[in-house]
């Protein structure tokens, strides 16, 4: 594991390194810390379209570093119903502030109970363990 690395406990964690939180009806999601720092430096995201429909573990968009381009995966299936179009013209937040500012986007569930199938905050902590 990266010395350092914030997994914060409310949160819910895809094994391609995504997280989630319900926010009301909608469930934001965005790349983990450990995903931001093995990265390195964020120079472009592509987010995805409002009204994509998208299925777990399907393709949501692209983020580019200095060392990489990374593609970003939905950790739920559902409808993207809003982007956070500040990662267009900041896509460093992705590094300064992946749990908050440098959400990628919000999608409303297909199935209500879609976050009980993502690890929980101990098991991801195992997963960037191993």
């Amino acid at each position: 594991m990266v010395v350092g690395v914030q997994v914060p406990d409310e949160l819910r964690y895809s094994a391609d390194h995504e997280w989630a939180r319900q926010q009301g009806d909608l469930v934001r999601v965005g790349i983990t810390d450990y995903a931001q720092d093995a990265l390195g430096d964020v120079v472009f995201v592509e987010l995805p379209a409002e009204g994509t429909q998208v299925d777990a573990g399907g393709l949501l968009g692209e983020v580019e570093s200095t060392k990489s381009v990374s593609e970003v995966y939905a950790p739920i299936a559902g409808v993207v119903r809003k982007v956070n179009t500040r990662l267009s013209d900041s896509p460093e937040l992705l590094n300064s502030d992946p749990y908050g500012e440098a959400w990628i986007c919000e999608i409303e569930p297909a199935e209500p109970s879609a976050l009980e199938g993502l690890l929980d905050a101990q098991a991801y902590r195992a997963l960037t363990e191993a």
